[in-house]
């Protein structure tokens, strides 16, 4: 019963990922795009909340508070054409976002496990990001360098649950992990280095692939 919940979750997500890459890419569509886009974080919103019975009230409500979050964010950055100031509340709600999964990933991590491994990757990843983003930062220098830390940090908070939780479990928060920091990285290069080929569709499905998997991963941790 589970499982074909899932299955059918999986393929209605997707299908509304699709839909709003569509209409995000087709002129004539675009008005539907306001309805789809804020549609992807719902849905997940709503199917975590019904899977979620079996976790901690902590975790669940931080991962609740990630995803509203996240939605917040979503509709922000879609009136980025009217004004600046939606581009920074979308960057301030994703950095709230980032910063509960923190918490709920530090909540769930093997307490021997060390960052090292990975910090040292993350480190040479920034500093080549930064080589391509300074000269077009301008003002956001500093709001985009506190948002860059804090989804490597995120990044390597996922990272330390491994032996945590089982091995499904982390490895789909930590793929979910990885594909937040290539969309963050996308949509960073396309506005403030130069834009990008297919720049839409591969900002918003790695985007809502990194959603889906985090949240896939979270539910199946056992407590």
């Amino acid at each position: 019963m589970q499982s074909k919940l899932r299955t059918t979750f999986s393929v209605v997500y997707f299908i509304i990922v699709i839909d709003a890459i569509v209409c995000n890419s087709i002129e004539s569509l675009s008005p539907m795009y306001f309805y789809f886009k804020p549609a992807i974080l719902t849905s997940l919103i709503v199917y975590f909340w019904l899977r979620s019975r079996h976790l901690n009230k902590i975790t669940k409500n931080i991962t609740l508070l990630a995803l509203v979050f996240s939605l917040l964010g979503d509709v922000l950055l879609m009136f980025v054409d009217k004004s600046p100031n939606f581009f920074i509340g979308g960057l301030v709600s994703f950095l709230f976002a980032h910063l509960m999964y923190i918490l709920v990933f530090l909540k769930s991590r093997n307490k021997t496990a060390t960052f090292f491994p990975i910090v040292v990757l993350l480190l040479i990843y920034a500093s080549g990001m930064f080589y391509y983003l300074k000269d077009g930062l301008g003002n956001m220098m500093i709001p985009v360098i506190a948002y860059m830390i804090v989804i490597l940090f995120m990044l390597a908070t996922a990272f330390l649950r491994k032996r945590s939780k089982t091995t499904n479990s982390y490895n789909l928060v930590f793929a979910g992990a990885v594909f937040f920091m290539i969309s963050d990285s996308l949509l960073a290069l396309n506005k403030f280095y130069q834009p990008l080929p297919f720049s839409s569709i591969s900002i918003m499905f790695t985007y809502a692939l990194a959603q889906y998997l985090i949240v896939l991963g979270i539910l199946k941790q056992k407590h």
